[in-house]
């Protein structure tokens, strides 16, 4: 898929029909909407959830109430950043989503690579870019109703900086990729290969689990054979090497005590600081 590129605003050509046509046919089922502003995409899909007919992707041109994980806000800047969701219905019980942020990021990774935009992956749910957060993944999982109990949606919501300034850098506390020309590329072409990209992972995931993305995760690692700390509440709980993800989605530390296996939950994972 060519990256071509117009010098327009970025979400003045946004088209729900040409993103479609320019899809690979995993992606051919999903309802594309796009909208100029709201609060978040993800509220939104997951309030719409029981009148959706089938997978939807909801773009935001600008989104005032974005959440990432564990209840932080997500900035974004019209014009400067990509902002979406998407509900996407599995024929699995939703305890067999675990680890599916993983398998989204790998995706994205990927999908992102075709445009010569090489990033690394951060447990359990960033995409680092030169080693600043370029995206963050948030998914929010929901049974499909009493019958059948073997069926559940998901929520992936997805917030990409582009061309962000310093200014959001210092409101977050910390520095934001930002990649000025990603926002040069024709946005109709970069969204459908994202789209197409994350279809395929999806498809892969529900008939094949997490097995079929942790190889090409830790190929992704932006941490492997280095030194990080896993912060809870603030406080080091454990520190040593980076090994990557095992099969249920635990990030592996090797310790001075030995080998330990993280759950995502609430905390963070961050490079000791020189």
């Amino acid at each position: 898929m060519s990256a071509c590129r117009y010098n327009a605003d970025m979400t003045a050509t946004l088209s729900p029909e040409q993103i479609a046509a320019l899809c690979r046919p995993s992606a051919q089922p999903v309802r594309i909407r796009i909208v100029e502003e709201t609060g978040s995409t993800n509220a939104d899909l997951l309030a719409g959830l029981p009148m959706l007919a089938g997978p939807t992707l909801l773009l935001a041109k600008h989104q005032t109430a974005g959440r990432g994980r564990a209840g932080r806000t997500w900035l974004s800047a019209q014009g400067k950043s990509l902002t979406f969701s998407l509900a996407w219905k599995f024929g699995v019980p939703v305890h067999a989503l675990v680890g599916l942020p993983l398998a989204v990021g790998v995706a994205l990774a990927e999908a992102l690579a075709m445009f010569n935009i090489d990033v690394k992956l951060k447990w359990p749910n960033d995409l680092l870019y030169n080693g600043r957060k370029l995206a963050g993944i948030l998914i929010e999982s929901a049974g499909a109703g009493s019958v059948p109990h073997d069926v559940s949606w998901a929520v992936i919501g997805i917030g990409i900086n582009m061309s962000l300034d310093q200014s959001v850098s210092e409101h977050i506390g910390r520095p934001v990729a930002s990649i000025p020309w990603m926002a040069e590329l024709d946005q109709n072409t970069l969204m459908a290969g994202l789209l197409s990209g994350l279809a395929d992972a999806l498809v892969q995931f529900e008939h094949e689990g997490l097995a079929a993305f942790t190889g090409r995760w830790n190929s992704l690692d932006a941490y492997a054979g280095q030194v990080v700390t896993i912060i809870d509440n603030g406080q080091v709980v454990h520190e040593g090497i980076g090994a990557g993800v095992d099969g249920i989605g635990r990030f592996l530390i090797d310790t001075p005590g030995g080998r330990v296996a993280v759950m995502a939950g609430d905390v963070s994972l961050r490079p000791r600081e020189a």
